[in-house]
């Protein structure tokens, strides 16, 4: 039986006089692998950085016995590339293994021979090994990426949490990303923010949309009727035979859907052809 790990009541989020988050009740539980969808400005972000507490808010967040301890929050965390200092002077194989400073504490930053072989393994997994000695800021996004990952998962969080992750990599490192997050999905749960519904509804398993207000589908099939309701503008991808993305309705369109529209719909799209 999955049990709660994070309870968010009545949580809500301003910045000046601009509201970003209202009235949030959400749920993550220990076996959860959730997408979290919405408009560009919806508050996506935002709620992942209340979740893991660099922002104020009010309401209440409940972490389980699990997540907190006096070491801070067991919460992995891959922000966005743009959020990272490239010109920091730092190396892949010490940016890996800085995701053990939590348990470390700021006073006490010297590493165990144990720490440095963890990373060293994270690294060989996902293949940047060779780059352990390179600057951080001299590799690509896609080996970025995957050295952020390390640093997320080397203290074997309980949830780990990713803001856009595929943002400026290639398809080899979305199919890798996605391969190792169901591997780790089998002992944490995973929050994966995404801009890419048709990528990330075939690949977790419940979808949570937000939009200012935040609304929980337990299932990764998320119909128009459900984004209609919740006034989300997300385009629709259907899978079939041909694959093809539904959209909505261009302004000055006829959404009655009657017949003569749809015979006249027909002629324009014979016509084309």
């Amino acid at each position: 039986m999955a049990n709660a790990i994070v309870s968010l009541r009545n949580l809500s989020v301003s910045y000046e006089n601009t509201v970003a988050l209202e009235g949030v009740n959400l749920d993550i539980y220990d076996d959860d692998f959730v997408g979290i969808i919405g408009p560009n400005g919806g508050g996506k972000t935002t709620l992942i950085k209340a979740i893991i507490g660099t922002l104020p808010y009010s309401g209440e967040i409940v972490y389980a016995p699990v997540l907190s301890s006096e070491e801070g929050l067991g919460i992995g965390y891959l922000p966005q590339l743009n959020e990272f200092d490239r010109s920091f002077p730092i190396s892949v194989r010490e940016v890996v293994v800085s995701g053990l400073q939590r348990r470390k504490g700021l006073m006490r930053a010297r590493y165990r021979k144990c720490d440095w072989a963890k990373a060293e393994e994270l690294m060989a997994r996902m293949g940047i090994a060779h780059l352990a000695d390179r600057p951080i800021g001299e590799v690509s996004g896609g080996q970025m990426q995957r050295a952020l990952l390390c640093r997320a998962v080397i203290s074997e969080p309980k949830l780990l949490i990713l803001d856009e992750p595929t943002n400026f990599v290639d398809n080899q490192f979305e199919k890798e990303l996605y391969r190792t997050l169901r591997e780790l999905n089998e002992r944490m749960a995973v929050i994966i923010v995404s801009h890419d519904i048709g990528t990330v509804t075939s690949e977790v398993k419940s979808i949570v949309c937000v939009n200012r207000h935040v609304h929980r589908h337990d299932s990764n099939l998320i119909t128009a009727e459900q984004l209609l309701n919740y006034d989300c503008p997300i385009q629709i991808v259907s899978h079939g035979p041909v694959p093809h993305t539904v959209l909505g309705f261009h302004d000055g369109d006829c959404s009655c859907r009657c017949c003569s529209c749809s015979e006249e719909s027909s002629k324009r799209t014979s016509a084309e052809k």
